[in-house]
């Protein structure tokens, strides 16, 4: 059986894509063996494994504003993130990564070495959030002595720990920026510059993955912006559709030929 593995990039509130990514994906009939994450992409690729269904996730991110938590808390200094631990309780029954339903990695960066850390096995609540712990707004999370902050300073789309394990990768990025011809203010220049420096390898690691679903213009949408959860998640669901009907290796990897 073909083992498919799917690589969720981190976004803030753009993660909400890769749910409706994963949903379009079950709905074609493909069976997701391994997912790797970081920031929004582990909190997602969380609730896929324990067994949420993507729709009833929207649903969960709209109704409790999940991704508040990664919203700036203002200019007064760092902030806990481990407050949120009693709220993701409630939906992650699993106390250890190694006990979700479907394999799981959880990229983080260790803040203490200054190096790209996999999380396959430990606690998931605290792995979660050590990859979410935006650097200057959260302290940082501490595990085992080592202090983490969130995974998408040194890799916001971790497809490595797929290229060992699975025979068919597929990509989900959800910060696509259309050219430019002027910008208007700071804070978009800051933000565009931003999303600039976590693309910059995008397409070095999209060829280690045979499919890429990005929905166009992605990264114009505010990290923060909760009022476009369900655009955002109609987008990548059609924008997912689209990549299966055109593409080859999809339809081979759902309807393999029979010698």
């Amino acid at each position: 059986m073909t083992k498919v593995g799917i690589v969720l990039s981190g976004g803030g509130i753009r993660g909400i894509a890769h749910l409706g990514v994963l949903k379009a994906l079950i709905n074609a009939g493909i069976k997701i063996s391994h997912i790797s994450g970081t920031s929004a992409g582990s909190i997602v690729g969380a609730f896929y494994a324990s067994g949420i269904d993507p729709e009833e996730g929207l649903e969960i991110f709209m109704r409790t504003k999940l991704l508040r938590f990664i919203r700036p808390a203002g200019s007064l200094g760092l902030v806990s993130i481990e407050h949120t631990s009693t709220l993701l309780k409630n939906f992650f029954p699993e106390d250890r990564i190694e006990d979700l339903k479907i394999p799981l990695t959880i990229a983080a960066t260790n803040f203490s070495e200054g190096k790209i850390v996999y999380f396959k096995k430990g606690p998931l609540i605290k792995s979660i959030q050590a990859s979410c712990c935006i650097p200057g707004i959260f302290r940082p999370i501490t595990i085992d002595g080592q202090l983490y902050v969130d995974g998408g300073i040194l890799n916001n789309f971790p497809v490595e720990p797929l290229m060992s394990d699975c025979d068919f990768i597929i990509g989900s990025s959800c910060n696509h920026l259309k050219p430019i011809t002027s910008v208007t203010n700071i804070t978009s220049l800051m933000a565009r510059a931003g999303l600039m420096t976590v693309n910059k390898d995008m397409e070095q690691k999209a060829a280690f993955c045979n499919i890429l679903i990005e929905p166009k213009g992605m990264g114009e949408i505010s990290t923060f912006d909760m009022k476009k959860a369900e655009t955002i998640y109609w987008l990548a669901y059609e924008e997912t559709l689209k990549t299966i009907r055109n593409n080859e290796q999809i339809n081979t990897l759902l309807h393999p030929k029979i010698p």
